[in-house]
């Protein structure tokens, strides 16, 4: 278990997750050598291929160079091509180490990484909902091309248009210059996610040619996806693209500060013993020079948060969105949820069993049979004083669970679900567009390699049931594992379509309210449950204060 990584776990299960499903009087192409639509966009011709029911194109490139003399600057717009481009494969996902993506035929990691993929049922100016992903990995790795979120199954089965986007990752996409470059670089630490504003507009100008509504978009992402869509939702510059949104096990309530930020380029100069008036020399760096030195960098955390919700690579040292005043003027649900979306109805939650992904690629393993004591020596560790206070309280509201259990849940809601429920209750309080808040409740039986202990419904289980990926792999092998991922994907459709997510034969799902606090739980039977939380929700406020 040790040396077990996430890409031997992802690449043990992603390529056995995408079905081919045909629905009675839909019949599919044989492969992408035959049928090739082509489609005229604003910057020239592309050619994609049809397949099953569904046209896709891939490595549509959405913005210009950011490599040499464009590093770290605002992505300008593509250069029109003359002629039909094919768009058939992947492109490019930003630099990263290669085993973190996840696609078939992707080629590798380079700087210029600018392109997103289209799954369309057919380029007939039929105006479908359209789904924009932002792909996990925090702000560091993965890429739009990943097989569990391929997007086929989507868009033939629910007559939807989906869009998934690469953009730049780490230091690349989230060195802060703002206080170095002038400006020139204002916004340098934004890049990542300004990438992704670029890519919505670009589906706004473009979308109806491939069957969407560039006036029904709906933009989602899990784990990083969900922070990278948490600041969407707050950014001035992506906030005329899109109508509503869904975090998803990933709640950026707040992101790093530009002070922190500033400290980590500090960092990353003095790695190279480069002085603050020589900082352009970076751009003569190779790329896998920086990422390399950018594993180095000496990890600080800032301790300016009082709450427990993780805020993704916060402190010096880390790589990711910036409260930098001009991308992001602020936080995006600190203190408040964020006015320029007042009226964009929300979707927000997490997974059940978050925390045993986490404790399945960093190696602890032990955790799953842990005994009382060593609960007690491991919350005395992380939380001191308070401590036998949290073990009390998760005892007796979960009386059946083991030690191991008990810690799975602590970690699992403190990562994931005080953020989420934070996200739903500021977005409420605004009295503008609702707020749905879920569980994924749904248990797969995968066993964790290595042990005899079951994945549940751990972090990144909920990508390929939200795309009707659940063939294989990381699902599973219980029957009602279609039945679930049925009903995720028609609550994500239809709240794509209409703002109300719902799905047949499921109860109704009630916006967030602050009294009754309803949250759906998602699985082969849903069900709504009133303020789920509220013995350990109230626990970890008393601690709060």
């Amino acid at each position: 278990m040790k040396d077990f990584s996430r890409r031997q776990f992802i690449g043990r299960t992603a390529l056995a997750t995408v079905p081919i499903i045909l629905l009675p009087g839909i019949t599919g192409c044989s492969s992408p050598s035959g049928d090739n639509p082509i489609v005229e966009t604003l910057y020239g011709k592309l050619k994609g291929y049809r397949e099953n029911g569904v046209n896709i194109f891939k490595g549509i490139p959405y913005a210009g160079d950011v490599s040499g003399k464009n590093r770290f600057q605002k992505a300008t717009p593509v250069e029109p091509w003359a002629g039909v481009r094919d768009a058939l494969q992947l492109g490019n996902p930003s630099i990263q180490d290669p085993s973190q993506t996840y696609g078939l035929n992707e080629p590798e990691p380079a700087e210029n990484c600018l392109f997103l993929n289209i799954w369309t049922p057919a380029n007939d100016g039929k105006k479908r909902p359209v789904m924009v992903y932002n792909h996990g990995g925090g702000f560091q790795t993965g890429s739009g091309g990943a097989v569990t979120a391929d997007g086929a199954n989507l868009a033939r089965m629910y007559d939807v248009v989906v869009v998934e986007t690469n953009h730049r990752l780490g230091l690349l996409g989230f060195l802060y210059l703002d206080q170095l470059g002038g400006e020139e670089y204002r916004g340098s630490g934004n890049r990542g996610v300004q990438d992704i504003a670029v890519a919505l507009k670009w589906v706004n100008e473009n979308i109806e040619e491939f069957g969407g509504d560039s006036q029904n978009v709906m933009i989602f992402g899990e784990s990083g996806g969900g922070m990278k869509t948490s600041c969407l939702y707050a950014m001035p510059e992506a906030a005329p693209y899109f109508n509503k949104a869904s975090i998803e096990s990933g709640p950026g309530v707040e992101i790093i500060e530009a002070e922190d930020a500033a400290q980590t380029t500090i960092e990353l100069l003095n790695h190279f013993n480069i002085s603050k008036s020589d900082w352009k020399k970076l751009l003569d760096i190779p790329a896998e020079k920086l990422l390399e030195a950018s594993a180095k960098l000496p990890r600080k955390p800032s301790g300016r948060s009082g709450g427990f919700y993780g805020i993704g690579n916060s402190g010096v040292g880390g790589f990711g969105a910036v409260k930098d005043g001009v991308v992001l003027p602020n936080h995006p649900f600190e203190p408040t949820a964020p006015d320029i979306s007042k009226d964009k109805p929300l979707l927000t939650g997490w997974n059940e069993d978050e925390y045993i992904f986490f404790a399945m690629v960093g190696g602890d393993s032990g955790v799953f049979t842990i005994s009382e004591d060593e609960l007690k020596s491991r919350l005395e560790k992380d939380f001191g004083t308070d401590a036998e206070l949290i073990r009390k309280t998760y005892h007796e509201a979960y009386p059946d669970k083991t030690p191991g259990e008990i810690f799975i849940a602590i970690r699992s809601i403190m990562m994931m679900g005080l953020g989420s429920i934070t996200i739903a209750e500021r977005k409420t309080k605004q009295g503008g567009a609702p707020a749905y808040l879920y569980n994924f409740g749904y248990k797969s039986n995968m066993k964790i390699p290595g042990t005899e202990f079951e994945a549940g419904t751990m972090h990144a289980l909920d990508i390929p049931f939200k795309f009707y990926n659940v063939e294989g792999g990381m699902a599973g092998t219980k029957e009602d594992r279609f039945e679930a991922s049925k009903n995720f994907t028609s609550l994500w459709t239809n709240f794509a379509r209409n703002g109300k997510p719902s799905a047949e034969g499921q109860p109704d799902w009630p916006a967030f309210n602050l009294q009754d606090r309803s949250l759906m739980r998602i699985d082969a039977q849903c069900s709504v449950i009133n303020d789920r939380y509220k013995t350990v929700r109230e626990m970890w406020l008393s601690i709060q204060k």
